[in-house]
């Protein structure tokens, strides 16, 4: 999991600076939208709208933004009609990629995701020809400059927590989906500030990648993110960048 967990913080820094252009914007009205048409605009019984909300403020989207996507996705204000749609395949390397993206046109989206794994030495596959490689999980990353780790699993594990490791500065805490509300919760009621929080798709097993393939796996990875639809991109690599970066 080490390549993978990398590519998560490389991820998460980016995510930050981002954040701070206003270009992840797009990407959270769409899941507020999704998850208020869903679940309803009410917060307190829609977890997946309270998990957007949280992630929409911590971006530090304006409230009056949140408020209309939120009325936009329970009927109350007029607005682009969007779907869910999952696509899977496998990338260089044979590499597992699951991809969720958010449309109002399936015909544009599928076309792209086809072209850019076929460019990078992939291809899409059927519905479910990765998804049983990988579990939904509650993901929750804490810096380990805030908590003392034995004090930090103790609390998790009584919370609910499947596990927590330590990787690089940070502390990744894994969780069934149904956990991941009082675990967070618990974390944020002691005040230790986290980093992420979210519900994913942790891979069971990993693909080592190196060399050229890894090279062309890390472009389709950020190209497939940078995509306008994509919410998310999950995949089950292992790379070695400190080795990467030296040839």
């Amino acid at each position: 999991m080490s390549g993978h967990s990398k590519w998560a913080t490389i991820k998460r820094k980016k995510a930050k600076i981002d954040a701070q252009r206003g270009k992840v914007f797009t990407r959270l009205i769409k899941e507020l939208i999704v998850a208020a048409r869903e679940g309803g605009g009410d917060e307190s019984s829609n977890a997946r709208l309270r998990t957007a909300v949280a992630t929409a403020k911590a971006a530090n989207m304006p409230a009056a933004n949140i408020d209309r996507a939120i009325k936009r996705g329970t009927g109350e204000l007029d607005g682009v009609s969007y779907e869910e749609v999952t696509y899977e395949g496998y990338g260089p390397g044979g590499v597992a990629i699951m991809i969720e993206a958010v449309t109002d046109n399936k015909n544009r989206t599928v076309a792209d995701m086809r072209h850019f794994l076929s460019k990078y030495g992939g291809n899409l596959g059927e519905s479910g020809c990765v998804s049983w490689m990988f579990e939904k999980k509650g993901l929750i990353v804490v810096n380990s400059q805030n908590a003392n780790e034995d004090d930090l699993m103790m609390l998790v594990l009584d919370a609910g927590a499947d596990d927590m490791r330590v990787e690089d500065s940070t502390y990744e805490i894994t969780t069934q989906p149904e956990n991941f509300e009082a675990v967070k919760k618990m974390i944020e009621d002691n005040k230790i500030p986290i980093e992420s929080g979210e519900i994913t798709m942790i891979p069971k097993n990993t693909v080592k990648v190196e060399g050229s393939q890894a090279e062309r796996l890390l472009k389709l990875m950020e190209i497939l993110e940078e995509h306008d639809d994509v919410q998310n991109v999950y995949a089950n690599f292992d790379i070695d960048f400190e080795k990467l970066e030296q040839e």
